[in-house]
């Protein structure tokens, strides 16, 4: 049986004053110098094959127009109802983000690597928030082919995207030490954590520099984000610390570029109670944080959802960090379940 220090849980929860990362995961053309999803043709039409590298659009469509004002340095205010896509949505957190933007009146896209799951979670938003709110398709992060797809199936069905969230994410399920983890598992962690996200903030950035009114992506951190050690899941901090590096990079590229309506965040949603944080509950000190630490996804959403929307409805184009679980609320929940008893068993018995 493992000791309490071996636990990949514990090892995170053991620094809980850190307001950021937490091991939450969520399971799961032409070369062109500039991004051109749309192309031209005399006769007006419009082909409708959003899996096509070159769908056409007529030449009077309120989407070159923007394109063409967006290039010529014009710019339109982003104002409420919002179009958000958010990568890794057909459960989870993402999927509770995505519950949380439509109750608030926007339009939202989710999607996954499981067309499945993509089809139920679809349909079970459609049936309480309506047909013409929420539209879901297919897609792994991992290949660029399929993420611009993503970036076209929302051109076709929204237009514009004003929040772009990159919650995809894999730990490949697997807690053990990196001399025993498997290639298909450190592939699987790094092409999904690193490469997924570089591949989705590229084309977001792609999409929204055409875009008048601009956009707002924003990352999810995780687990090591901080530069702490996450042993017996290395690969995984090791991405998540790249998170946050990437993050800076961008914000430091585009302001080099004097892009002004194109901002990168990140997000901290802390601690939640995913099937893979609660997979990790197997000694006492892992059950304790996490009983006094997480939250359901639902809970997280319900704050993080307004502090998302306040960024582009306040007109602010300046980088954020937005968390969920900071400092203070850690060692707050903790001196009250010290001295009171506070959170005990919430969510796992405790010896």
């Amino acid at each position: 049986m493992a000791t309490a220090t071996s636990s990949p849980t514990c090892q995170f929860l053991t620094h809980f004053g850190s307001p950021r990362p937490h091991p939450i995961i969520f399971p799961p053309i032409s070369k062109q110098t500039h991004f051109q999803p749309y192309r031209i043709i005399a006769n007006g039409s419009l082909r409708n094959n959003y899996f096509s590298p070159t769908p056409t659009i007529s030449s009077n469509s309120p989407l070159l127009v923007k394109a063409q004002a967006s290039i010529n340095g014009e710019r339109e205010p982003m104002v409420p109802p919002f179009n958000v896509l958010i990568t890794g949505s057909s459960k989870g957190i993402g999927y509770a983000l995505a519950k949380k933007f439509l109750i608030a009146g926007d339009n939202v896209i989710i999607c996954s690597r499981s067309a499945e799951r993509v089809e139920s979670a679809v349909n079970n938003l459609r049936e309480e928030y309506g047909e013409q709110r929420v539209w879901g398709t297919q897609c792994d992060v991992r290949e660029a082919e399929s993420v611009k797809n993503l970036v076209l199936f929302a051109q076709k069905n929204l237009g514009y995207i004003d929040i772009w969230i990159n919650n995809a994410g894999s730990n490949a399920y697997s807690y053990k030490p990196l001399a025993e983890a498997s290639d298909e598992d450190l592939i699987e962690v790094v092409s999904t954590n690193t490469l997924g996200l570089m591949i989705c903030c590229r084309e977001a950035i792609k999409m929204m520099l055409q875009q008048p009114r601009g956009g707002h992506i924003f990352n999810i951190d995780g687990a090591g984000s901080d530069g702490r050690p996450t042993p017996r899941f290395v690969a995984y901090g090791a991405t998540k610390r790249s998170v946050v590096h990437l993050t800076k990079s961008l914000q430091a590229e585009l302001q080099m570029q004097d892009v002004k309506n194109v901002v990168v965040h990140n997000l901290s949603p802390g601690m939640v109670t995913t099937d893979l944080l609660m997979s990790g509950a197997t000694t006492k000190q892992a059950k304790f944080f996490i009983n006094v630490l997480a939250e359901p996804a639902e809970v997280v959403a319900d704050y993080l959802v307004p502090n998302i929307r306040s960024i582009p409805a306040s007109g602010s184009w300046k980088p954020t960090y937005i968390r969920f679980l900071t400092g203070l609320k850690a060692y707050s929940q903790i001196f009250s379940r010290l001295a009171f008893g506070a959170r005990r068993n919430r969510y796992v018995l405790e010896d």
